[in-house]
């Protein structure tokens, strides 16, 4: 890697593919910069963590319920243990809905992609193609340098 990375091809990357998934030095530092570009370069980012999502497509797209850890603690009526259940406005549409106006899109930058299924992989990949202002970016585990590559490459083949 150079010492100083403009990222224009990382860029050019992720446009032209849409999706792309990357691996990342494990001392850190290095996608900084490239959000750092991405963001000079005109694009929102929403950071998430592939822990504990659940239905992607509903964290993202639709209003959807999450109940948090009860942590023994009780409720008195007749719903059981489970909790009470809230509800939060879907991540990326609220994102894009409150885009500028000179803005090229938002990036879902993605970290610990490598738990992800292949069905979940599967519908990042489409994601941009359903959604054109929407780019994906998601961490697929270490290596030596900061490397890329279509995010549909991991796909496993059927």
């Amino acid at each position: 890697m150079a010492l100083i990375t403009t990222g224009k091809q990382f860029i050019r990357s992720l446009e032209s593919s849409g999706a792309v998934g990357v691996y990342v030095p494990l001392e850190g530092g290095h996608e900084g910069r490239y959000q750092r570009r991405l963001r000079a370069t005109g694009y929102e980012m929403l950071h998430i963590t592939a822990r504990g999502l659940g239905d992607l497509s509903a964290y993202l797209f639709d209003v959807h319920g999450v109940r948090p850890p009860h942590l023994g603690k009780k409720n008195t009526q007749r719903e059981g243990a489970v909790g009470y259940r809230y509800y939060l406005p879907p991540a990326a549409t609220y994102q894009l809905e409150h885009l500028p106006a000179q803005s090229k899109g938002v990036v879902i930058w993605m970290l610990e992609g490598n738990i992800l299924s292949q069905q979940e992989l599967q519908f990042l990949v489409a994601l941009p193609q359903q959604h054109p202002k929407v780019k994906v970016v998601v961490e697929m585990g270490g290596g030596r340098s900061f490397d890329w590559k279509p995010l549909s490459s991991f796909l496993a083949a059927a």
